[in-house]
């Protein structure tokens, strides 16, 4: 019988291949992609996330790939600040936020998982629970039998449908385009907001002279073509400010922009005795508090000190659960705070940032600076 089995190789799955190759605890990698590459532009890795990784010794690796981000800052659509939160000053004695694009992280995170074997182009075709482990056909013909099996795939897991039976992603009523262009904000290095009626631009530094943009829309579900897309968005976004439009103009093509409707999963139940979920497949969230992939990397670390410190994979389990379990819910309650107050008349919504933006950010991330 083989140890841990970790389905996908994202950000839960290969930083859990990190943790549990530094506890010594043999495990094995599937990636049903054909190579590392990843799709979304970028992404803002908070002092929660960096955390993780400087436990893992990868962090000074993700600094230097990317950029520090000093300020949270909410603005009107035409750039007129409407609060700005000083990010150093909250997340201070837990470590730096760093904006990066995903593809230079997952270049970190894959050397930092290469102690443990992987397979490309590979995923689950069958799965079978016995008391003692799991039993695994897999889509290129082979088969094993494992302790356990994680579940790191993603928003659209396979693995999820063997723990909760018809769990599917629920369309949270917005549409999100993300991409990078060779542009470089003015000012501190930040993550900054452009809120328009019902919908906001966000810019987020990635190092590099690149910067990390994502506009989101509420509106009913849709397909978005990738031709002529860039256009579509520019003119969906042609009444913003001088920033956003820098940021459009520096893209060149369609394919560069990347369309997806934010979903979410809220599940009752992560694992059962030999299988569990980690990350997007067991509680994904908007990005309105931008912790997805914190989240995932938590989740990857805490598993891996529970089955070191449990005698028995459920015990572990268990205690996995338990210890992530009401962390997740604030991440999730928080952001559907975040979504409700943008979507407010736009009157209203500034004036609450105005008076209240910088304290109502503080206290939204401060459970986070705390170690689990």
């Amino acid at each position: 019988m083989h140890g841990v089995l970790i389905v996908g190789g994202g950000l839960g799955g290969l930083t859990l291949a990190a943790a549990l190759a530094r506890e010594g605890i043999p495990a094995e990698l599937v990636e049903r992609n054909a190579d590392w590459s990843v799709l979304g532009g970028g992404i803002a890795v908070q002092g929660n996330g960096l955390r993780v990784l400087r436990d893992l010794g990868m962090d000074a690796a993700v600094q230097e790939a990317g950029a520090p981000l000093h300020r949270w800052t909410f603005s009107d659509d035409q750039g007129t600040v409407l609060s700005e939160s000083d990010l150093d000053g909250l997340w201070s004695g837990v470590g730096p936020c760093i904006g990066i694009s995903r593809p230079r992280l997952q270049e970190v995170l894959v050397r930092g998982a290469s102690a443990v074997p992987f397979r490309l182009a590979t995923s689950i075709a069958s799965l079978v629970e016995h008391e003692d482990g799991v039993s695994v056909d897999f889509t290129d013909g082979t088969a094993g039998r494992y302790r356990l099996v994680v579940g790191a795939d993603g928003i659209h897991s396979v693995v999820r449908a063997h723990v909760v039976a018809g769990a599917t992603a629920v369309y949270a009523g917005q549409i999100v385009w993300r991409s990078l262009s060779p542009v470089r904000l003015s000012g501190p290095q930040r993550v900054q907001f452009y809120l328009g009626d019902a919908c906001f631009f966000g810019l987020c530094s990635v190092g590099g002279d690149h910067t990390y943009g994502f506009g989101n829309v509420t509106q009913e579900r849709y397909h978005d073509p990738v031709e002529s897309r860039l256009q579509r968005l520019r003119d969906r976004f042609g009444g913003f400010g001088p920033a956003v439009q820098d940021f459009l103009a520096g893209l060149r093509s369609d394919e560069q922009i990347h369309c997806s409707p934010i979903e979410w999963i809220e599940l009752n139940k992560w694992h059962t005795e030999r299988i569990v979920l980690i990350g997007d497949a067991a509680h994904a969230t908007s990005p309105m508090m931008g912790q997805g992939g914190c989240l995932a990397m938590e989740d990857a670390l805490v598993l891996a000190e529970t089955l070191r410190s449990e005698a028995t994979v459920p015990n572990a389990l268990h205690a996995f659960a338990s210890r992530r379990r009401p962390r997740v819910q604030w991440v999730q309650e928080q952001s559907r705070v975040v979504a409700e107050a943008l979507a407010m008349p736009s009157e209203v919504r500034n004036r609450v940032l105005r008076e209240r933006g910088d304290a109502m950010l503080r206290q939204r991330f401060a459970p986070l600076t705390r170690r689990l």
